[in-house]
């Protein structure tokens, strides 16, 4: 019994430990981005070296430069408004019935191990009065992928955006994606996929808007 009292004592302390310590990366993040004073360079080589490798290897001396602008362009969103980049591609239009823009690729990283996720995203809406210039639903995707993102985030984003952007009378957005986090760790099921949907408005309410929808996504000929 005493020494289950202890264990306890042990955990309560260690857990007193993890929040404290917690609170204070939080204060630090919030006072400054940066935990380091290293650069984002220095932090790849470092991970190189942690790894085994060495960072003067012919192959990796570059490394750091390269895994740098390749993860800034990955995380590009982060710097785009999506809200803006829709509202200078609204037109006043009486049509109303689905418009839809579909198997547009998308090329994500996963939050949890960064790690990509790539599939095809379907979006579908009907106006109320104004449409969204075909090009941005693509662009929209863009912002929103290249991000540190879970799929399921990426899916109400993209929904929620062009709802509050033209008031729709419905959104439906469907993404069928594959992820490595998947594939080539954990569980390896190489022929998997995550299939995630957001509808709303008349989406959501009628059935029969939703099966339209549905069916229409699942027609591979897109135009070809």
């Amino acid at each position: 019994m005493r020494q289950g009292r202890a264990s306890g004592r042990r955990r309560n302390r260690e857990t007193r430990k993890a929040r404290e310590l917690g609170g204070q990366v939080g204060k630090t993040l919030a006072e400054n981005p940066s935990v380091t004073s290293a650069s984002f360079e220095d932090l790849v080589r470092e991970m190189i070296i942690r790894l085994g490798e060495d960072p003067q290897r012919e192959g990796l001396v570059l490394t750091p430069k390269r895994v740098h602008r390749a993860y800034e362009y990955l995380t590009k969103g982060y710097k785009e408004d999506p809200e803006a980049l829709l509202r200078n591609a609204l037109f006043t239009c009486t049509y109303d019935e689905m418009v839809i823009v579909k198997d547009v690729e998308m090329f994500s990283l996963c939050e949890h191990h960064m790690l990509p996720f790539f599939g095809k995203v379907h979006v579908a809406y009907i106006p109320n009065g104004k449409v969204i210039g075909l090009s941005k639903i693509p662009r929209l995707i863009e912002i929103f992928s290249r991000r540190l993102q879970i799929q399921e985030r990426l899916t109400t984003q993209i929904a929620e955006t062009i709802q509050k952007s033209i008031d729709p009378q419905g959104v439906g957005v469907v993404i069928e994606a594959r992820h490595l986090c998947m594939m080539m760790r954990g569980v390896e099921k190489q022929h998997s996929a995550a299939v995630t949907s957001s509808m709303l408005g008349c989406f959501r309410d009628e059935q029969e808007t939703r099966t339209e929808f549905l069916s229409l996504i699942r027609n591979r000929t897109n135009g070809a």
